[in-house]
């Protein structure tokens, strides 16, 4: 690394960000773009970060990045729509007269994100926050694995529907296709392919054949005609997972075990 010693550096910061749906951008506080492994990071000098905090291999590595929203690369809508929640960061170091040459400053996801007066503060999360994680599960009567994860083990190919929207109520969506099963949709994922919410994912709070009722209020206006893909719910218990899903051996939870209201019972009379 001989060129971080000598008198006057050439030394660009560099952003790689990774959001969840595939798409990636590159961003460089240098004053023109630069071109790394045959990516093209464009030049934002309003990107600034700031101090890195390093510490023992166990401790949680953490910086906050601050820039200019532009159209062109990061805005307001999609960061507040939560398109960039989560998204893989990697800063850089590079010598911008020999891009080969260059130093890892730190990489995580991004956490809290918060937008003022056209401008962005978003904190990055190294991989260390995991052991701020629970080291042990709380146990509970449902289950506490997702549909078709790799604790769950239910087959999801059959599971999925492509859909789209007939109509828009208040509280209500209805689609083109019913569920498989009655009330099936309840507890699962709608993924928007295209329209407004194109690449954001919703919950199901409820169903009742082609209608579904969205957890929360979507992030942007859903119109007659929007695609998704809908995923098969489940409501954590184990009669649904025996009996629908024929996979209690795969059960997450303890429904037999004695909650905390055993200290409250008394004898019937």
């Amino acid at each position: 690394m001989s060129w971080l010693e000598e008198p006057l550096t050439t030394l660009a910061l560099c952003w790689r960000v990774e959001r969840r749906d595939g798409i990636t951008i590159g961003l460089t506080a240098h004053d023109r773009d630069l071109v790394l492994d045959g990516n093209l990071y464009r030049a934002a000098p309003g990107m600034t970060p700031s101090a890195i905090r390093r510490g023992d291999p166990g401790q949680v590595d953490t910086m906050d990045v601050a820039g200019a929203l532009t159209s062109g690369a990061i805005t307001e809508d999609d960061l507040l729509g939560g398109r960039w929640d989560a998204a893989r960061v990697v800063v850089l170091a590079v010598d911008w007269t020999d891009p080969a040459s260059r130093v890892v400053l730190g990489d995580g996801v991004l956490g809290a994100i918060e937008t003022t007066d056209g401008r962005f503060t978003a904190e990055l999360r190294g991989s260390g926050a995991t052991l701020d994680l629970p080291a042990s599960e709380t146990t509970a009567p449902e289950c506490r694995a997702e549909l078709g994860d790799r604790r769950c083990r239910v087959a999801m190919a059959s599971r999925r529907q492509i859909a789209a929207v007939t109509g828009v109520g208040d509280d209500w969506v209805t689609f083109d296709t019913p569920p498989a099963v009655a009330d099936g949709w309840t507890g699962g994922r709608i993924c928007w392919l295209d329209g407004a919410n194109s690449g954001l994912e919703d919950g199901v709070a409820a169903s009742d054949g082609t209608a579904v009722r969205i957890s929360g209020a979507p992030r942007y206006r859903i119109a007659v005609g929007d695609r998704c893909v809908v995923t098969e719910g489940c409501d954590k218990s184990l009669a649904t997972c025996a009996g629908r899903f024929d996979n209690a051996v795969n059960f997450r939870g303890e429904p037999f075990l004695p909650g905390i209201d055993l200290l409250t019972r008394y004898p019937a009379p």
